[in-house]
């Protein structure tokens, strides 16, 4: 298996029919062959060999998709840069992975002459925006202009097809080695559960493509021949205006996005019905979220992923029909191509309903981290991706997520699952974001706190939020503590970033836990 596969099964069955629509601009299946083989051919003239490293630091485009193809066409390697980054973090994968070439769009031009100064290793920049190119910069429509095409290598099976670095949330950042078999493992078995993307959609990409959830909404939407829809960066109003003038059929949204689009107080003014499934994931969803979601969007199938980059990153999969039946808190059961069970922590497989690390294994499961071995070995034990994430499977194998494993609380002896709390506090009509930590306290090592978003001109006390809790929860699980702020902190991947508010909190403890 191969990236590029896709694209030559499409150009032999419908080049004429359209692949990409970015702005005004619409390419068919054919044009974007054409362009993708000559951009590989200007790569391999500015030197770029097998299994080299090339980067990207933009946002969505066409020319976005098109580095996707024209990368592994040349036989080289993937590596697309997190766009919420500081340029410090963003130097640090370029010098990691010796990424020497760079592509880079109109948004980040200004970042260059530092990336320049911070990053030795890299040699060439290519602009990739409208506007003109900065100083120093190739022009890539000049490039595409000049090149020969060349011949696709068709590099796959194991080879590496691109590192993609973790979003930072847990500690310094792992270039994640991911194969063409790993990516194409994924992608086919989420089609085969059907639920993923169906045969000739027509897919919106506002997710950022750097991010892994959306490479496997793009990748499984051209193994189905479907068209693209991209938006450089999500916006509510920008996103139901795309699905209405575009007759978006398939849709990858993050838990925030979601929130953000059904709450805005104009989605009635859209006709969202070309909508046929929606596919979420990334981090957890809140059931009153959910709940509103479905309401909203009544033509929609909804569609859970569980994973992770490492995982290629499809776990499980929550179908349109375990929604039906009202399994909003489960993240579903293993995927067509995966195996997971539950683990103790010397990776015994532990009894149905008993909490322990969720493992997995499978042709999905990563090579390892990038250059670093010891970190590989603690992931990956005896074929198995130890995710690092609690949970628990029931007896039909459903899958349920109670925290990451770092992130579970120990108050007064007690476990306490921060997901559990977030769950009881989003009911309350107040409430439109939370994060629940621990946070240290004399009494009883750590006590529960949560951190809390209002909605616009609503206001709730914190006793009133904590009475709200122990509707759902058990009363020792109930926050102790609220703190009500204007935003959480979210990571380009669209999750809350827990290490941020602990930090306030923690200080100089060596530790955060107690």
């Amino acid at each position: 298996m191969y990236l590029t596969q896709g694209l030559h099964r499409a150009v032999q069955q419908q080049p004429d029919e359209v692949m990409t629509i970015c702005g005004d601009r619409r390419r068919t299946f054919a044009e974007v062959a054409d362009r993708v083989s000559r951009f590989a051919g200007a790569l391999r003239e500015l030197g770029v060999g097998e299994s080299d490293r090339v980067a990207i630091l933009a946002q969505n485009s066409d020319r976005y998709i098109e580095y996707l193809l024209a990368v592994p066409w040349a036989g080289a390697v993937l590596n697309p840069a997190n766009t919420r980054w500081s340029p410090t973090e963003i130097a640090y994968s370029l010098i990691d992975s010796d990424s020497r070439v760079l592509l880079v769009d109109d948004a980040f031009a200004e970042t260059l002459p530092v990336l320049r100064e911070l990053s030795p290793c890299l040699t060439t920049v290519i602009h990739i925006g409208d506007g003109p190119a900065p100083v120093d910069a190739l022009s890539y429509e000049d490039l595409i202009a000049a090149a020969q095409p060349v011949p696709d290598v068709r590099r796959g099976g194991a080879e590496l097809a691109g590192l993609f670095y973790t979003g930072g949330t847990t500690g310094v950042p792992k270039g994640v080695m991911l194969s063409h078999d790993n990516l194409g493992t994924s992608w086919l078995g989420g089609r085969a559960s059907g639920s993923l993307v169906a045969q000739g959609g027509r897919t919106l990409h506002v997710a950022p493509l750097f991010h892994i959830a959306c490479l496997t909404s793009w990748g499984a939407t051209l193994m189905a021949g479907g068209s693209h829809v991209i938006l450089p960066s999500f916006d509510p109003v920008t996103t139901m205006t795309a699905v209405q003038a575009q007759q978006v059929t398939d849709v990858l949204l993050v838990p925030t996005m979601i929130q953000l689009l059904v709450d805005h107080p104009r989605v009635a003014e859209y006709d969202l019905t070309s909508l046929r499934s929606l596919l979420y994931g990334a981090s957890p969803i809140h059931k009153a979220v959910l709940e509103r979601a479905m309401a909203a969007l009544p033509g929609a199938r909804f569609v859970q992923a569980y994973g992770m980059t490492e995982l290629a990153p499809i776990a499980t999969l929550l179908t349109p029909a375990d929604h039906e039946r009202g399994l909003l808190h489960s993240a579903g059961r293993a995927a067509p191509h995966a195996e997971v069970r539950i683990v103790d922590p010397g990776g015994v497989e532990v009894q149905r309903g008993t909490v322990g690390e969720i493992a997995v294994r499978g042709g999905h499961v990563m090579l390892g981290y990038w250059g670093k071995a010891e970190e590989t070995s603690q992931a990956l034990r005896d074929g198995w991706m130890h995710t690092g994430d609690g949970g628990y499977l029931d007896g039909e194998g459903y899958l349920y997520i109670v925290d990451r494993i770092k992130d579970m609380i120990v108050s007064g002896g007690e476990n306490v699952y921060s997901v559990e709390v977030e769950n009881a506090l989003s009911q309350h009509p107040a409430v439109a974001q939370c994060a629940v930590i621990g946070v240290p306290d004399a009494k009883w090592g750590e006590r529960v706190h949560a951190v809390v978003v209002l909605r616009s001109g609503a206001s709730v006390t914190a006793d009133e939020l904590r009475e709200q809790a122990k509707k759902f929860i058990a009363g020792y699980k109930a926050p102790r503590s609220v703190e009500f702020v204007d935003t959480l902190p979210i990571s380009g991947a669209g999750k809350v970033l827990k290490r941020v508010l602990r930090a306030t909190h923690w200080g100089s403890v060596d530790r955060q836990v107690s």
